[in-house]
């Protein structure tokens, strides 16, 4: 058995909280200020990088080994590329977008001036009583658009509520919490990874507990463009363990219901020797820990490395089906992720 049961209700509270607060690349403000009220409730100092990430410090029961962990709070998205001249929006994409799952996705327009215009993703000349080609067309950045819920025609009329290129467009992420214990939302990566840190961390103060080292955490924002892991984290580091969204798919080795810990991923293998660890620590905890290796998948602990960091690094998170589009995990999930977080944060 793990030595804390980390509360499954303040991991879906946190995780709730986390979603419902938009953070696509480039406009995290709001969800790095969340994660700020919740590190102050926890009486646990922090600052903010110039770049906008969170990096907070808990002072350990020793000094010898200071750790990392990392989780990422920026996720997916899309910005203004092109005001059309019917007044709708031509998108670029916040890395990894998989167009087909967002059409017919409502959206928020955040504009410089601070205004939240609403709309929504749908198919250029999309309806099927007109265009014979609405059904089979290709679903990418050149055929979808953003359709605004204003009475706007002309690109004039649009730029004339605030809108403007290079504004950041958030999807809607329909979070729902099922009495099975399943969640589905989009931005599960890698909201769930924090939200595990957040309520493993909450559950070693609330029982007056030290972490064993010196321990640095790192929100960043940048991961999903891919320069957010080396973001205001000790160079003295010994170790880094990276908290994000475990592949579930054909021919992987882990599922919705667990925790998985990748051992390989595009970038190379992650430490033998600090995965080893995690598994020796699950192993102790009862913790079923799936290993496994992800094709098409870098992190911010790849990140870390290329640029410079001489830690060792692992990669765990729980297990998150169909990501990049409408995502899903599992409470065990979330929990066993939660658990070996208290875990590896009590061990010395």
């Amino acid at each position: 058995m793990p030595r804390i049961d980390v509360p499954i209700g303040d991991v879906l509270q946190i995780l709730e909280d986390l979603i419902q607060t938009p953070s696509p690349t480039g406009s995290t403000e709001w969800a790095v200020a969340m994660v700020e009220n919740e590190l102050a409730a926890m009486g646990v100092s922090f600052q903010r990088t110039t770049k906008g990430a969170v990096v907070a410090s808990v002072e350990g029961l020793r000094h010898d080994q200071p750790r990392g962990i990392t989780a990422h709070l920026d996720t997916l998205g899309a910005m203004v590329a092109q005001i059309k001249p019917n007044g709708r929006l031509r998108m670029t994409a916040l890395n990894g977008v998989n167009w087909p799952t967002v059409e017919s996705e409502g959206v928020t327009i955040t504009t410089r001036g601070g205004q939240q215009v609403r709309g929504s993703i749908v198919l250029n000349n999309g309806a099927v009583h007109v265009s014979r080609h609405a059904i089979d067309s290709p679903r990418n950045a050149d055929t979808l658009e953003v359709r605004i819920d204003e009475r706007t025609l002309s690109a004039e009329e649009t730029r004339l509520l605030g809108i403007d290129v290079g504004d950041p467009i958030a999807f809607d992420p329909r979070f729902e919490s099922t009495p099975s214990g399943f969640v589905r939302s989009r931005f599960l990566d890698d909201k769930a990874g924090v939200a595990c840190l957040l309520a493993a961390l909450k559950a070693l103060r609330d029982l007056g507990l030290s972490a064993g080292q010196d321990t640095h955490l790192l929100l960043s924002v940048h991961e999903e463009v891919g320069h957010g892991g080396s973001d205001g984290l000790p160079a003295e580091l010994a170790e880094l363990v990276v908290v994000d969204m475990a592949c579930v798919g054909t021919g992987q080795n882990g599922d919705e219901f667990h925790c998985s810990i990748c051992l390989k991923d595009s970038s190379g293998p992650y430490s033998s020797e600090l995965s080893n660890k995690l598994r020796g620590m699950a192993d102790q905890a009862g913790i079923e820990l799936k290993p496994d290796i992800y094709p098409h998948y870098g992190s911010d602990g790849s990140q870390y490395w290329r640029a410079g960091g001489r830690a060792q690094v692992a990669l765990i998170g729980p297990g998150v089906d169909t990501s990049h589009g409408y995502e899903r995990t599992h409470i065990d999930a979330l929990r066993d992720t939660a658990n070996l977080l208290a875990e590896y944060l009590l061990s010395e």
